[in-house]
């Protein structure tokens, strides 16, 4: 019996760090803070939003948490990363419960996926707002893992534009991975990328996960210019040794921001589950410290709390 248990629990355990952003070097404090956190109590969001949609604004942004964001551009919604579970990975338990309620989210024109990683792509989440969704944005092969819902789904490949409604998408490589369950590394190769959204002379830059490359978002900047937003991950941070391969740090996600010479950032992807052997506020923190060595103000980098809506453009 003793036996049994002792596999199960590594079986879990293998299966959320291969399927996550997790960092598999850091096994150990990563698997402490989870289990730390299955004990704890989801923080409330207290005064959620219950219609996000404000008028005569041209660009809004509200913070659901971890990858989630609900973007308002003029008479559109777009929705990033769909995450409104209690966990994700079976595992892994939430620290902010979501930022708004799923009945309370408008019809959604375009949601945008990512990678499929099980905190970025959650298949109860689209459960749970699939009334929602007009049109689904998959990176290359990954409609393979998807369940058959009602809304309209299409797959794009790096560098690919389309317009759907109006709304221009573009994608574009980043450097993460897109595999879901390890075993399929082999063939996942490019099922994962950020996103050009061009609607209304506003255009937004949004990366699910991704580490620095210099190279790579000097290109971005040149193909894609006047970005008035770039909604960047910054967070797990440690350890940097392997996080940096495939996470960006604030100070990385800083220099993100300069090279695609945006007007403004937003920084996700912290503070909403266990992230490897960050602590609690640190992400935030780091970010703040960079911010005063950069003579950067938060007119300039906007920080969200979990449920917050802010007016970027009005």
């Amino acid at each position: 019996m003793k036996l049994i248990i002792k596999y199960i629990a590594f079986s879990l355990l293998s299966f959320f760090l291969m399927s996550s952003c997790t960092p598999v070097k850091s096994t150990y404090n990563s698997f402490s803070s989870i289990v730390q956190s299955m004990f704890n109590s989801t923080q409330i969001v207290e005064n959620k939003i219950k219609d996000p949609f404000l008028a005569d604004t041209k660009l809004a942004v509200l913070w659901i948490g971890h990858s989630t964001v609900l973007i308002q551009m003029g008479d559109k919604f777009i929705l990033t990363d769909p995450l409104f579970t209690g966990t994700h990975a079976l595992l892994s338990k939430r620290l902010v419960e979501p930022g708004i309620e799923p009945q309370d989210l408008p019809d959604i024109d375009i949601t945008l996926l990512s990678h499929l990683h099980m905190d970025h792509l959650s298949f109860g989440s689209l459960n749970l707002i699939e009334s929602k969704i007009k049109k689904f944005i998959l990176p290359e092969n990954a409609l393979a893992y998807l369940p058959k819902y009602d809304f309209k789904c299409r797959e794009i490949k790096w560098w690919e534009t389309i317009i759907y409604d109006g709304v221009k998408i573009s994608a574009t490589p980043l450097v993460h991975n897109g595999w879901r369950y390890g075993i399929d590394q082999a063939w996942m190769k490019k099922s994962y990328g950020g996103y050009i959204i061009s609607y209304d002379d506003i255009t937004i830059f949004f990366a699910g996960d991704t580490a620095y490359d210099e190279d790579l978002f000097l290109e971005i900047g040149k193909q894609f210019n006047d970005i008035d937003l770039v909604i960047l991950p910054i967070s797990p941070i440690h350890p940097r040794e392997y996080s940096k391969a495939r996470h960006t740090d604030p100070k990385e996600a800083l220099q993100i921001f300069y090279d695609l010479n945006a007007d403004y950032m937003m920084p996700i992807h912290y503070d909403t589950f266990a992230e490897s052997y960050d602590t609690l506020g640190e992400a935030e923190s780091l970010l703040r410290r960079e911010m005063l060595t950069n003579n950067l103000t938060e007119e300039q980098i906007k920080i969200f709390k979990i449920g917050e809506q802010k007016v970027i453009i009005k």
